[in-house]
């Protein structure tokens, strides 16, 4: 949530950023670097973790906007408006993002003056029965005039139902000395606090539709748009198709026209143009794919670099590999990559043809043009148009299929093999 939060903030432009973390918060610190981080402890409340932020921002009198960890789902647009208000020439000291919620019981009331100016900030557990029923919510995001933010903090009291140090109190104190607070409604669907896993189920079920009106609009056809997850970082170019129930993880780009057929899952890969893929294709970090080339159906790629016009059409494993262009792929293929301590590498040259069944023993290099015979195991390099075979030879024993059915008709073989 936060690296979304940070990704938008970036997007604005800010002379820093600047996160207030709780102690032993290092994975969050790690997560938003190289920006800066600052410690609240022990936490004491919003005035009290904005406070935190104050020899860092020492000497700053711009604009200061103060956004939460648990709002992924604000837009740069809404953050911008935010700020295009307190620079108005009317200029107010504090602009506060109101919204109004399907249920606003345990959010803060904004008490708005007859000229639409921000008189007060009411918490829900402090509110009186007639402002619990204002409808008008406090976001908790607002834009402050730095050149004063602070200097109000330290004036912030605890006396309140929480006996914390509350940032709506700061709308009182810039009142009181005569400056102007402003509000600026958003869109309730931006302002989802995720405080639960049901409320991290409802910010994903936005941010995913948002997503799919994105790839939607830039040119990309979803058969069945609410069956297919996209991540933040999902490119999908343009006339891509993508079928149903279709899962893209992270680090996912699929160039112009390929095709991603149903219920196929991809992580950590490029997809050139022109390709087909699935359905049921599993596609790993570290893959590559190149222009023109088929995936199909209960295939799984990782790590490897499928060059163009190659084709795994079913049931095959390729891990840690490069399969040249033009390349065939057989059913029940598989690179063995791993000997049980390391990974090792498969290289499958241009045009080669690798026959159904056959277990490639890595390292090792099949040639360009070369022919792998269908149940092959392959332990050592295989030259360039080269006929590879390891297939032991065929034994037949005449009438042998008649009798071992006699035998399991009569019985025997069942005996037999009971005894066994």
């Amino acid at each position: 949530m936060i690296a979304h939060l940070v990704e938008s903030l970036v997007l604005l432009d800010p002379q820093h950023i600047i996160v207030v973390v709780g102690e032993d918060m290092a994975a969050v610190a790690k997560a938003v670097a190289p920006h800066r981080t600052v410690v609240q402890a022990p936490p004491l409340g919003t005035a009290h973790a904005v406070l935190a932020a104050k020899k860092v921002l020492k000497g700053f009198a711009g604009d200061i906007l103060v956004v939460f960890g648990a709002d992924p789902l604000i837009t740069p647009a809404t953050m911008r408006r935010l700020i295009k208000a307190r620079r108005a020439k009317s200029n107010p000291a504090l602009v506060v993002l109101g919204f109004r919620p399907d249920d606003a019981a345990n959010y803060g009331r904004l008490i708005v003056g007859e000229d639409g100016s921000l008189e007060s900030i009411v918490e829900a557990r402090d509110a009186t029965p007639a402002q619990r029923r204002i409808g008008f919510c406090n976001s908790g995001l607002m834009a402050v005039d730095g050149a004063l933010l602070f200097r109000l903090l330290k004036r912030v009291g605890t006396d309140n139902a929480k006996g914390e140090y509350y940032l709506t109190d700061i709308v009182a104190l810039v009142r009181a000395e005569g400056r102007r607070c402003a509000v600026v409604e958003g869109d309730p669907e931006e302002l989802i606090g995720v405080d639960s896993r049901a409320d991290l189920a409802r910010a994903e079920a936005v941010a995913q539709s948002r997503l799919r009106a994105e790839a939607m609009k830039a040119g990309a056809t979803l058969t069945a748009p609410d069956t297919i997850h996209l991540s933040f970082d999902t490119r999908l170019g343009r006339d891509v198709r993508v079928g149903p129930y279709v899962v893209f993880g992270p680090g996912v780009t699929v160039e112009a026209g390929a095709e991603i057929r149903s219920f196929c899952h991809i992580e950590g890969t490029t997809i050139g143009a022109g390709t087909f893929v699935g359905p049921f294709a599993r596609l790993r970090p570290g893959t590559r794919i190149g222009r023109d080339a088929k995936i199909g159906n209960f295939v799984e790629v990782k790590n490897a670099v499928i060059e163009a016009g190659a084709g795994a059409g079913h049931l095959a494993y390729i891990g840690d590999a490069r399969v040249g262009a033009g390349a065939n792929i057989g059913a029940g293929t598989i690179t063995c990559n791993y000997d049980g301590i390391a990974k090792h590498r498969t290289d499958i040259g241009a045009g080669a043809f690798i026959g159904s069944n056959t277990a490639l023993v890595a390292p090792v290099k099949i040639g360009d043009g070369a022919i792998v015979g269908a149940g092959s195991v392959i332990t050592r390099d295989v030259p360039r148009d080269a006929l590879a075979l390891t297939r032991p030879p065929l034994r037949e024993a005449e009438g042998g299929a008649r009798r071992i059915r006699r035998r399991l008709r009569t019985g025997a073989g069942i005996k037999s093999r009971g005894k066994t």
